[in-house]
């Protein structure tokens, strides 16, 4: 049975899913100095569709996001998920696109992370508190196709 913060970040998360929806992303769009995008995966064990709010970096076309989970010993759930189905749909605004998950090669990675450490600067603290490499995921839009 999931503990109460892990239970209150869910119900977190579903408030901030509707309000960023009921809005077309204009409340919710942005947190933390940074833009906001809605990952929607499924779950590679239940079969439920689960949304994640997370901030993103534009990268040309593609969106980038990390599955740091505040530095946690083991990744988020929807990395896992990514890798089981990595055809998904990401919300952006009032825009749903689908998308294909990668996770960056290092050569990437070693571009992107600096943009993303400017970003959002707690990413480094994640990575110094975490003995795992937090991934970096590229998400590449599927001929910017909307859904």
């Amino acid at each position: 049975m999931p503990d109460i913060a892990t239970r209150l970040l869910s119900l977190g998360n579903k408030a901030h899913n509707f309000v960023y929806r009921a809005s077309g992303g204009r409340v919710g769009g942005r947190m933390l100095g940074s833009q906001v995008l809605l990952l929607n995966t499924v779950g590679r064990k239940s079969g439920r569709k689960r949304t994640t709010p997370l901030l993103y970096l534009r990268d040309g076309e593609d969106y980038v996001i990390v599955a740091s989970k505040g530095g946690a010993p083991a990744h988020p759930a929807w990395y896992h998920n990514l890798e089981a189905s990595p055809e998904t749909t990401v919300e952006v605004g009032a825009s749903e696109v689908r998308v294909r998950a990668e996770e960056a090669s290092s050569e990437e990675k070693a571009r992107l992370w600096p943009k993303l450490v400017e970003m959002y600067p707690s990413y480094e603290d994640y990575q110094k508190k975490t003995d795992r490499e937090i991934p970096v995921i590229v998400l590449h839009p599927e001929d910017n196709e909307q859904v």
